[in-house]
């Protein structure tokens, strides 16, 4: 008897837990970066990103097609595309992680940290970023921004453009968040 009593309450407790943990899809996505160098700046925009969050764990993926990031002028997308980032070869970025900081339960505004690795040309790198997460009715407001090295991924930048583009260009990821039953 005293058995069954505890059964029953960890099967209830284990089926309130799994039906409180919520997992989301993206809806809404907004990558960009921003190089500020001696002769020109850059910048693109990329709204074809994918994610997936667990809310009860924390755990965060998303992938970002290379190709889909828009330049104010085409030549430096073609630049980009073709001379830079590779992206026959390496058509994607990724990073795969978790949240550090956060509560589920927690309503408004959270600064997290976001520990994983994130796959730029094709090399993958340990990072930490510290962004904010909003969580309002039934959905997610994730951002945050970070600088990226160039060159600690392979990207190599002739000389010749050496001052049109910086070795350091600053990410934002701004990303709005749904429940997978929506």
């Amino acid at each position: 008897m005293k058995y069954s009593f505890y059964f029953s309450f960890l099967l209830t407790t284990f089926i309130i837990v799994e039906t409180q943990a919520q997992k989301y899809h993206l809806s809404s996505s907004k990558v960009s970066f921003f190089s500020e160098a001696p002769l020109e700046n850059i910048e693109a925009v990329n709204t074809q990103a994918r994610s997936i969050f667990d809310d009860s764990s924390g755990e965060i993926a998303f992938i970002v097609p290379i190709k889909g990031f828009q330049f104010e002028k085409s030549l430096m997308q073609e630049h980009f595309n073709e001379n830079y980032l590779e992206s026959d070869q390496y058509p994607t970025a990724k990073f795969e992680g978790s949240l550090h900081n956060y509560n589920p339960e927690k309503t408004g505004d959270q600064e997290v940290r976001a520990k994983g690795t994130l796959t730029i040309h094709g090399v993958s790198q340990e990072v930490e970023v510290v962004g904010m997460i909003r969580k309002k009715e039934d959905n997610l407001y994730m951002q945050a921004t970070f600088p990226v090295k160039v060159a600690e991924y392979a990207i190599e930048i002739p000389k010749v453009v050496f001052y049109n583009i910086a070795e350091e260009v600053e990410v934002r990821v701004q990303f709005q968040y749904q429940p997978y039953d929506s």
